[in-house]
């Protein structure tokens, strides 16, 4: 007994040492926000005040000063974040991650955005200011890669610190514009719909902007499984270990419709969600420069920004910038593809993947006139008929640098319209507000017009010399508003009026966020900051109980149980919105997924229907689609004898919803509340090993909101019923002119991205509940409130 009551202390000892040993350690790889350190390369006495959330107020005598501190505090947030978002593009995450992504490396290795930015730096006037303030950036990355703690992902997954390059800025800005692009997961599934079942089945797809009928006004003062491609390039980005964005919110008040005469501005862009979140904000003060902005990780100058002046946010254009192109090989010589010219050989770029877990890996990429060959570069293509895509990002002049500094630079607005001008992908909405009362909407992108016979929601003909010719435009024929008459601006990723006749193609969003936005914004003249928060957090959809309507109209009430009937009453009360406790959200989102699975599934197939419910469309076509009568998809082809109508199927999709809920969640409806089927997680690469979950996670937690509200928390359909959320608002902004040192905003986990950071989680309860904190420019309050760590020059 005593030898075993010995074994047992002996082994209590050792589990207190090793408590004591990891407690130790976690303290030891936290960031420093206290004391002084030195710093290489700077002039003069440093100072970053950590605020009560972590965000830097970095005080320095010149911009080089505070970039440098900048890149220093950056990493030691965001190192990791920066390894990450440094590799996608290039395709080195089978270094970290081994053979299992393998598939993404050679994706993005072959799309040529590494070969991109070497040509774009190749090009930039070494002696401006945005190129020496990204070296000073750079410079205080690499001074903590080299003095620095190691964060714990790379200990965990083996991987050496490698300095930063002005290479791995231009990738990350070129990662970010490839996450815009739509045409990739949109195009190939439409021709393969057209080919398969023809051009009839796409009259109510709206492929001509025909459904986008809240347009943003403009104001001036055949044998190919085309479908795979969809599917692959769609698989790559869903399982990607970085973010991808999707949409945003945007609306900017004039003076005079705001209580107290001046600008307030709202943002809230869209964006995959994953652990660390995507912004670092950090505020930068110098003697002749201010800026409050936030930065994607590995990037020296912000996307979204404000100071006194003057404030920007972006959304999502959704314009089309992307073109696939098939292409024909010479019958008798399979290096050469098909021109107007005659055959041409193909360019042939190699690429050396490194993958941590096998051999090494050679890429051997195709490139045509249009762009690189995707058979190449995706799994599962068994077709050997090349398509070639081409994308503006890629083909022309890349000035992303010059411009986002421009953004963060801008005296004016008319100076600021010329830093949108140089971004010719991706295509973005920019929204500005000003100190003067200026409002302004611009859209980023080169634009371009294609042949009247040309439609590009389909993969065109590489061959003909029609398909690809190609007008560009003017950068004053972009979409754009200016002070407009009727006091306000604002985007939810909805289709732009028509500019001089034409209405430029593109993927976008459907009217329900632009609707509610507008209804909200246009009757009221007395606006206040918090008004405006409220209304950045809003649940309601404008559009989900009209739809509600058509669809309860074709039930047949005496086939309904008593369930179904007490749904049906729920539904018909509903003001559409997406609360916690609210019932008629679960209920409308399982009716409205078995009615799309029972009216498209039979004529795609199930892999075909997963894939258009990843489309724009599938949101787009649900309030018009749902209420045709004679809407060819509404017979199920694999009952032969019979023609089903809409009545039928939705009658049948609404005993097939209720039935699923009945055994999902129970016989009592009243219990059927959103927050048991809507969740959401912060997902971190090394959170999906089970051990590390607790660790590395943020979350779960069941949170309101929903697809295409304004607060667009957005998932996949699946036949579970459980909405499990994929991203949303990546942080909500509010910045009131006339009480500029109180703006409000918020990340949805925290600022930190080091699992051992106090910061690291601090803001996802506020979050999830719509709350707020301050986004300080007072320096007084700053230094009240904050720890301060001192940057000295290094003697």
């Amino acid at each position: 007994m005593k030898n075993l009551k010995k074994f047992l202390l002996v082994i209590l000892s050792l589990i207190v040492i090793l408590a004591l040993v990891l407690v130790g350690y976690a303290f030891y790889l936290k960031p420093t926000y206290e004391g002084r350190l030195q710093l290489k390369n700077i002039q003069k006495e440093t100072t970053v005040y950590f605020d009560d959330f972590g965000v830097p107020h970095i005080y320095a005598n010149s911009q080089k000063d505070a970039m440098t501190a900048l890149g220093y505090v950056h990493a030691q947030d965001r190192l990791w974040q920066m390894e990450l978002m440094r590799r996608i593009a290039p395709g080195r995450l089978s270094e970290m991650f081994g053979s299992k992504v393998l598939k993404t490396d050679k994706f993005f290795a072959g799309l040529g955005i590494n070969e991109n930015s070497e040509k774009a730096i190749a090009k930039l006037d070494k002696n401006s200011q945005a190129y020496q303030l990204t070296l000073a950036y750079i410079d205080g990355v690499n001074q903590y890669i080299k003095e620095g703690k190691t964060p714990v992902e790379f200990q965990i997954l083996g991987i050496k610190k490698e300095k930063f390059t002005i290479k791995d800025v231009y990738n990350i800005f070129g990662y970010m514009s490839f996450s815009f692009a739509m045409a990739q997961k949109n195009d190939p599934l439409m021709t393969d719909i057209r080919n398969k079942l023809g051009a009839n089945y796409l009259k109510e797809f709206g492929l001509d902007g025909s459904l986008g009928t809240t347009q943003i006004k403009n104001f001036d003062g055949k044998a190919i499984e085309y479908a795979k491609i969809s599917k692959s390039v769609t698989d790559l980005l869903e399982s990607s270990q970085v973010p991808a964005f999707i949409g945003s919110n945007s609306w900017v008040i004039a003076p005079n419709k705001t209580k107290n005469g001046k600008v307030i501005f709202a943002n809230d862009p869209h964006i995959a969600f994953s652990q660390p979140c995507t912004w670092y904000e950090a505020h930068i003060v110098v003697p002749d420069y201010e800026i409050y902005g936030y930065y994607l990780a590995g990037t020296p100058f912000p996307l979204l920004a404000h100071n006194h002046n003057y404030a920007y946010g972006l959304t999502m254009f959704e314009n089309d910038d992307v073109d696939l192109f098939q292409e024909e090989e010479n019958p008798n010589n399979k290096n050469q593809y098909k021109t107007t010219n005659g055959f041409q050989d193909y360019k042939i770029r190699k690429e050396a993947i490194k993958v941590k877990d096998s051999s090494d890996v050679v890429l051997e990429v195709r490139e045509t006139q249009h762009g690189p060959v995707m058979n190449d570069l995706l799994a599962g293509l068994k077709d050997k008929k090349p398509v070639a895509m081409y994308w503006v990002y890629t083909q022309l002049n890349n000035q992303m640098l010059e411009a986002v500094y421009s953004l963060s630079h801008s005296k004016n607005l008319e100076d600021f319209r010329k830093g949108v001008s140089l971004i010719a992908a991706p295509g973005l909405n920019i929204m500005y507000g000003d100190a003067k009362g200026n409002i302004a909407w611009n859209t980023s992108g080169k634009l371009y017009k294609l042949d009247k016979s040309v439609n590009p929601n389909f993969i065109l003909n590489g061959t003909n010399g029609v398909d690809d010719k190609k007008e560009y435009l003017n950068f004053s024929k972009n979409p754009h508003a200016i002070n407009p008459s009727w006091n306000y601006i604002y985007s939810a990723n909805n289709q732009p009026e028509a500019v001089n006749g034409y209405l430029y193609p593109g993927y976008y969003l459907p009217q329900d966020r632009a609707k509610r936005i507008s209804g909200l914004l246009e009757p009221k003249n007395n606006w206040t900051k918090e008004d405006v928060g409220n209304m950045i957090n809003d649940n309601t959809s404008s559009v989900t109980p009209s739809v509600v309507k058509n669809l309860i109209s074709v039930l047949d009430l005496k086939s309904l149980s008593n369930n179904e009937k007490c749904a049906m009453e729920i539904l018909k009360k509903w003001s559409g919105s997406n609360n916690l406790k609210d019932i008629a959200p679960t209920i409308y989102q399982k009716w409205i997924y078995e009615y799309l699975k029972n009216t498209f599934q039979d004529e795609l197939g199930e892999d075909n229907f997963k894939m258009l419910l990843t489309t724009h469309i599938v949101k787009q076509i649900i309030a018009p689609q749902s209420k045709n009568e004679n809407s060819v998809w509404w017979d199920d082809v694999t009952t032969k004898k019979e023609k089903e109508t809409r009545a039928e199927i939705l009658n049948k999709s609404f005993h097939e919803g209720i039935a699923a809920l009945e055994k999902q969640l129970g016989k009592e409806v009243d219990s059927w509340t959103w927050n048991r089927v809507h969740t959401l997680e912060h997902q971190h690469p090394l959170g999906k090993v089970a051990a590390l979950r607790g660790i590395f996670n943020v979350g779960p937690f069941n949170v309101p909101g929903s697809t295409e509200v304004i607060n667009n928390l957005f998932f996949d359909f699946t036949d579970s019923g459980e909405y499990i959320v994929k991203g949303g608002p990546s942080t909500r902004r509010v910045i009131d002119f006339s009480d500029i040192e109180n703006s409000m905003s918020i990340l949805p986990t925290g600022q930190s991205g080091n699992p051992f950071s106090k910061h690291y989680n601090d803001q996802a309860e506020m979050y999830n509940t719509g709350k707020f904190r301050k986004m300080k420019l007072n320096k007084e309050e700053i230094i009240k409130t904050s720890t301060k760590l001192v940057f000295s020059p290094m003697k």
